[in-house]
């Protein structure tokens, strides 16, 4: 697999969280969910360190650890706005907020913030706070790969203009349905995106998350879409 030879390494934590160190050594973790993640390995809920967090939206299964985590390492944490305010007053200083369409630059590597459909209420002592709107993420490496982090989403039709625009080489794709993507609608996606490469993710965390890879590939086969579904175990590196 020509990914295997760029020099990254993309870990899943389980869920929707992922681990990747960069060929500069930069360690970004994608939607911070560790100590109460079930399918995250107990070996890898410890990091040595951490140059960067992202967080898609602001529901418990996707930034859990941000608080903790970011207190500990101090990286910077990619975010909205919303998200930044809420993490600042909890005591963290190394926010970086940003919207949808801007692209910014941390520890060698760029961002983009682009839409998804979902919703992003953050649960606080009991309370939700506004978390502002989802998001996904294209993440651009020191090489020039692109990899799209998609969140928690449903297929909508402007994923073409993510693919027209940011051409993601890997796209980490949710398909466990009912609060994503199913397989069905993760197809689609993958037509309009046009990644070589497919993680899937968002599934078999708990009984109700049904969605499989092999229900993806048999929908991108249907759908003629020439795009590898590359199945992660939680804690497997795609490296």
């Amino acid at each position: 697999m020509e990914a295997l030879n760029r020099g990254f390494a993309l870990t899943w934590l389980g869920h929707n969280t992922f681990k990747l160190v960069t060929r500069g050594a930069k360690t970004v973790l994608l939607d911070p969910w560790i100590e109460n993640n079930p399918s995250c390995p107990r070996e890898l809920k410890t990091f040595d360190r951490l140059d960067v967090m992202t967080i898609s939206h602001g529901h418990g299964d996707h930034m859990a650890d941000a608080v903790t985590l970011g207190k500990k390492f101090s990286p910077t944490i990619v975010c909205n706005y919303e998200i930044h305010v809420f993490l600042s007053r909890k005591g963290l200083v190394n926010t970086s907020p940003m919207n949808k369409g801007g692209t910014q630059e941390v520890a060698g590597l760029k961002f983009t913030m682009v839409h998804a459909i979902h919703s992003s209420g953050i649960e606080d002592g009991g309370r939700i706070v506004y978390g502002g709107e989802p998001c996904g993420f294209v993440i651009t490496l020191e090489d020039g790969t692109r990899i799209y982090h998609a969140g928690d989403t449903g297929v909508f039709s402007d994923m073409a203009l993510i693919g027209e625009i940011y051409a993601p080489d890997i796209a980490l794709l949710p398909i466990g349905d009912l609060y994503t993507m199913s397989p069905r609608e993760a197809g689609v996606a993958a037509r309009l995106l046009k990644p070589k490469w497919i993680v899937p993710a968002h599934y078999g965390t708990f009984p109700a998350l049904t969605g499989t890879p092999d229900a993806l590939r048999d929908e991108l086969a249907k759908q003629k879409v020439d795009a590898e579904v590359v199945a992660l175990r939680p804690g497997e590196t795609l490296a």
